[in-house]
């Protein structure tokens, strides 16, 4: 066994904790009873498995807004033109240098079959439209492309296709297999080509993400048991998590992100939190302690650490129900099952491994680990080596201002680009061209223009007006209507068959995701419809999954900064329970912010801007989609607080102990430092690694997350943090005696645990 080395534990060499806590005891019997946790743990990862492929439920971006415009106005044909159906996709149609016309009987055969499909309401061929059986004409408008090669069904249907069961699409193949044997290119948009997506796994994320923490933890350990046991325990708490999320999906609908979200934070936090308790477990072990008691101490010193960073990653993603939206709160409900299962993995199922392990975690070495801290074991700062991340800290203490000013200008430059955030929906031009979607979103561009992919359907409800004044009020709207600006195209009007509503469809310039079709939504509901109804009781509403986008846009940026309030506070206040200092928790708060601040105006520059975005998979440039600076938010504050606590534990100690404000804060930094940023760059090779994936909204994640991850390790941990405790001092653990009585107490590191008592 290589000679010990201080990390990030105190040595607590040959002593044993006086009065053995919960979390103590329990990591000593999981040490103990190895081999019943690792069965129950194997029982449930079989059980849960099982589960999930008879009873697993499956995940839908379907998703209503009630209380929006665009919802009332998808109320309002739902009851009064059924047969135009809320829910629509389109079947696109391509035969080069050939017009539709010459496959016109191949059209009928596969209109007929299409209509025979369950949940069809109303199929509206390219060469024709049908009559509704109230006798109003559907509007089809640029079905066929001018020069007759590109047209698209436009299928209505009672539900949204993209939550039907994929078998559906097999049907929907099998209706237009005439057109297929005839040569016609087919291609499925909106709904339908979503359903159609191939299933993305991203188990080449996962795979590489795992690659390079093992080489991460290899150089960092320097043993394969040791750096093994992290991914081991932290893939099995994982796929636990995953298969409880798709039970959970049989109850509840989560978005189809979901699955690769809870992976990804799964993955990161399951691996640090293994690595935390591994590493004191190891140091303890090299002082003398048997194996089974090492577990236990460390359960009771860095799992309680884990407990707390775990229950504040979970907290700040629970801040995301305060938008009120479902499909955000369930996203981050989805994170959570993993990182209930990460906390849980280890401080049970780790602890049994190195119960099995006992003393052999070094047997396979293969060099030095860089993961610990060269200095001598010492028992208080005073006693502390001089190693590098001593003597930095050290250098810190001695400049403060200057490394203050240089973190917060590095800081400052890469949060530039936030001031020019646009938020918006990606569209599907955005995706691969293996994507079917993407085929039919530049077949209909080439055809018809680029907006027709994103149409507003206008809803005006002339319930209350009087039958002698709707006249009035569609000439009114037909001459509103003429030459929008913004608009290629706005249909007349049409009534309903028990005519208390008009509709129609507005055709965008632009593509769906441009500045420009949102300016024209905004002008046409703030503006041109509202003056048209003026002075009349008639209620105006645009539809249609553009209008819910936007409206979906409006609502994240109005709650945003209820969801950052939020989050901040109870931040903050875990923080003075666990510190009991103020000013602690407000640098901790402030920090963060910055942090996120930076890793926000990279992902503006990379897809909005477009700076190297074709590295990554990304053609041009893309808004941010709405609700990914929302869920980076709450993710990141919640990681960022994970070192945080980690970091601080370990200079509140010292300071309990010395009332040496400067030396604790370099006893810290240098006990924890290596072990840390090891931790750091394995989190963020897991996050980089979902970057491969074909989703943009995976991509922009694994962007945000991978450098919001490594800006707080490096720059917000080493320079910031240093610096603004050293300008603190003694003020930052500072708690006014009231608030002290009243706030419970939390011991982030079992503080007691370490209480020096003879081995018996």
């Amino acid at each position: 066994m290589p000679a010990a080395t201080a990390t990030d534990s105190e040595p607590v060499s040959h002593v044993l904790p006086p009065k053995p806590g919960g979390l103590q005891r329990l990591g000593l019997w999981c040490a103990r009873h190895f081999v019943i946790v690792i069965a129950l743990w194997a029982l449930g990862l079989g059980g849960l498995h099982l589960l999930q492929n008879s009873v697993g439920g499956s995940y839908s971006d379907e998703f209503s807004l009630p209380g929006t415009q665009s919802n009332t106005g998808q109320e309002l044909i739902r009851d009064n033109a059924p047969t135009l159906g809320t829910n629509s996709a389109t079947v696109v149609l391509h035969t080069p240098g050939v017009p539709l016309s010459a496959v016109s009987a191949q059209i009928t055969v596969s209109a007929a079959a299409l209509q025979q499909l369950p949940h069809v309401v109303t199929v509206v061929s390219p060469l024709g439209a049908p009559t509704t059986q109230t006798g109003t004409p559907q509007p089809t408008p640029g079905a066929l492309s001018a020069d007759g090669t590109i047209g698209y069904f436009t299928v209505r249907f009672d539900a949204n296709p993209a939550a039907f069961d994929a078998s559906y699409l097999d049907d929907v193949d099998s209706s237009v297999e005439s057109l297929r044997a005839a040569g016609v290119q087919v291609e499925y948009g909106g709904p339908l080509g979503e359903l159609a997506r191939p299933a993305t796994t991203d188990m080449a994320s996962e795979a590489i993400g795992f690659g390079v923490a093992v080489i991460v933890l290899l150089v960092g350990f320097g043993s394969l048991l040791a750096a093994g046991l992290p991914l081991l325990t932290a893939l099995i708490s994982v796929v636990v998590g995953l298969s409880g999320l798709s039970l959970l999906a049989a109850v509840f609908t989560f978005a189809s992100v979901s699955p690769t979200l809870a992976t990804m934070i799964g993955l990161g936090v399951g691996i640090d939190y293994a690595l935390f308790l591994i590493t004191r477990h190891r140091q303890l072990v090299m002082d003398g302690v048997a194996p089974a008691d090492a577990a236990g101490q460390a359960v009771a010193t860095s799992g309680r650490a884990v407990v707390v960073s775990g229950c504040t990653v979970i907290v700040a993603l629970a801040g995301l129900y305060v938008s009120q939206i479902s499909f955000i709160g369930k996203l981050g409900a989805a994170a959570a099952v993993t990182v209930v299962t990460a906390v849980l993995g280890a401080v049970t199922l780790v602890p049994a491994f190195l119960g099995l392990i006992r003393n052999r975690i070094d047997r396979y070495h293969l060099g030095a680990p860089i993961a610990e801290g060269t200095s001598a074991t010492a028992g208080s700062p005073a006693e502390a080596g001089q190693g590098f991340w001593h003597r930095y800290a050290q250098c810190v203490q001695r400049r403060p201002w200057q490394f203050l000013a240089c973190g917060a200008a590095v800081i400052a430059l890469l949060a530039v680009p936030l001031v020019s955030m646009r938020l918006g929906h990606v569209d599907n031009g955005s995706d691969p061209t293996s994507f079917t979607d993407r085929r039919a979103f530049d077949l209909i561009s080439t055809g018809f223009g680029p907006g027709v992919n994103g149409p507003l359907t206008i809803v005006v409800d002339q319930s209350a007006v009087s039958e002698t004044d709707r006249p009035a009020l569609a000439a009114n709207l037909r001459k509103a209507l003429t030459a929008v600006p913004g608009a290629a195209s706005i249909t007349p009007l049409q009534p309903s068959g028990n005519g208390k509503i008009l509709f129609g469809t507005a055709i965008p310039a632009e593509r769906p995701q441009n500045a420009a079709s949102t300016d024209l939504f905004n002008r046409l509901k703030t503006d041109v419809l509202p003056q048209a109804t003026s002075g009349t009781p008639a209620q105006t509403y645009l539809t249609g999954n553009t209008a819910s986008q936007v409206d979906f846009l409006e609502l994240i940026s109005d709650r945003l900064p209820l969801i950052i309030a939020t989050v901040v506070a109870l931040a903050f206040l875990i923080i003075v329970l666990v510190f009991r200092g103020l000013l602690v928790a407000l640098k901790a708060a402030v920090l963060n912010l910055l942090s996120i601040a930076a890793s926000y105006g990279i992902v503006v520059a990379v897809f909005q801007w477009g700076w190297g975005s074709s590295l990554l998979g990304v053609e041009g440039t893309v808004p941010i989609e709405s609700y990914v600076p929302m869920m980076m938010f709450a993710i990141v504050f919640g990681l960022s607080m994970d070192y945080e606590i980690f970091l601080l534990s370990r200079v509140h100690e010292a300071w309990e102990r010395t009332k040496d404000s400067g030396a604790s804060v370099a006893h810290g930094l240098e006990v924890t430092a290596r072990v840390i940023t090891c931790a750091a760059l394995i989190m963020v090779s897991v996050f980089a690694a979902f970057i491969l994936s074909d989703s943009i909204v995976i991509k922009m994640l694994g962007l945000g997350l991978a450098v919001s991850v490594l800006i707080d390790a490096t720059i917000v941990r080493l320079l910031l943090v240093p610096a603004v405790m050293t300008l603190l001092g003694r003020h930052a653990w500072r708690l006014p005696e009231w608030l002290d009585r009243v706030l419970p107490r939390i011991d982030a590191e079992g503080t007691n645990a370490n209480t020096p008592q003879p081995a018996a």
